[in-house]
């Protein structure tokens, strides 16, 4: 069955900045919501990676399949570190994060990292609900006890305790709803704007610097900025906005490294207003409006 979540949240406005259209590539016009450089043509392209992110800020898991649920892919952002003022713990003050390799199937959270004597191994409990803050704004999560946050204070380095996410949270446009995520419930990203990028830095970054929930191929570099719609099936996502971008993609999410690329070529040529806000764009953020199920190797409808 297809279920609509069109207008189920009501929509806030004013979060995280974002980009316009680039000047670069074949989508030249895109960037304004309803409005795409395709002309009302469709586009066809090919899901080729799958990433799930249980843990808000470290690393990704990579997925032959997922299911599209409200907030995203299953169990994408349940989880997140918060520090003792409840504040979300982040790759930007804390770029370890990057290292912790988390497995979430619903029943257990399995997290190893370098140099932790045995990964945790943690089934979700209920517990205390705190009042946290995901980049200032107000949500809910589950205290998830003392044996995961000891665990991840002590291979972090930094008090911190682990919660689940809990209750309802609105997408601060286009009347999604999302768990721990910055502002919208899913991300992607083409692999040819990838590849345009390589080219500018003189090199080979891989994807996961950008941690997309889905990449595509076959849009062309830059293509995902025309489009309004995805379909895979019974799945139907709405794009929203493109995605903002911070110094996180300068975290090499392999060694925990920081250094000044990508994010400096990038604001040379992909910064643009959008709805009044300043950013750095690549790739696009949006909403699931119908559910179903995306496994790579799908073909995607785009328009």
């Amino acid at each position: 069955m297809v279920h609509d979540f069109r207008g189920a949240v009501p929509a806030r406005t004013g979060e995280n900045p974002a980009g316009e259209g680039s000047a670069e590539g074949s989508a030249r016009e895109g960037f304004v919501r309803g409005r795409s450089a395709l002309g009302g043509k469709s586009a066809v392209a090919v899901v080729v990676e799958l990433n799930v992110f249980p843990l808000k800020s470290a690393g990704g898991t990579p997925l032959a399949g997922a299911e599209l649920t409200p907030t995203g892919l299953r169990h994408d952002r349940e989880f997140m570190l918060v520090r003792p003022d409840l504040r979300h713990l982040s790759q930007r003050e804390l770029p370890r994060l990057a290292t912790l390799r988390p497995a979430y199937d619903g029943v257990k959270l399995v997290v190893g990292a370098p140099g932790a004597v045995a990964p945790l191994v943690h089934e979700p409990v209920d517990g205390p609900v705190l009042e946290v803050t995901v980049h200032g704004k107000p949500c809910q999560g589950v205290d998830q006890g003392e044996e995961a946050a000891a665990w991840f204070s002590g291979l972090l380095g930094e008090p911190c305790r682990l919660v689940r996410f809990a209750g309802t949270r609105p997408t601060s446009r286009g009347g999604g709803t999302l768990a721990f995520a910055d502002a919208h419930p899913l991300s992607v990203l083409s692999r040819e704007s990838l590849d345009d990028l390589n080219l500018r830095v003189g090199g080979t970054l891989p994807m996961n610097r950008f941690r997309p929930n889905i990449v595509l191929e076959g849009l062309g570099p830059y293509g995902e900025d025309a489009l309004s719609t995805l379909r895979v099936g019974t799945a139907e996502i709405e794009f929203i906005k493109p995605c903002a971008r911070c110094v996180i993609i300068n975290v090499d999410q392999d060694s925990a490294r920081r250094n000044g690329e990508p994010l400096r070529v990038l604001a040379g040529y992909r910064t643009r207003v959008f709805e009044g806000d300043r950013g750095v764009m690549f790739g696009r953020l949006g909403i699931p409006r119908a559910l179903g199920t995306i496994a790579v190797g799908d073909t995607v409808t785009a328009s």
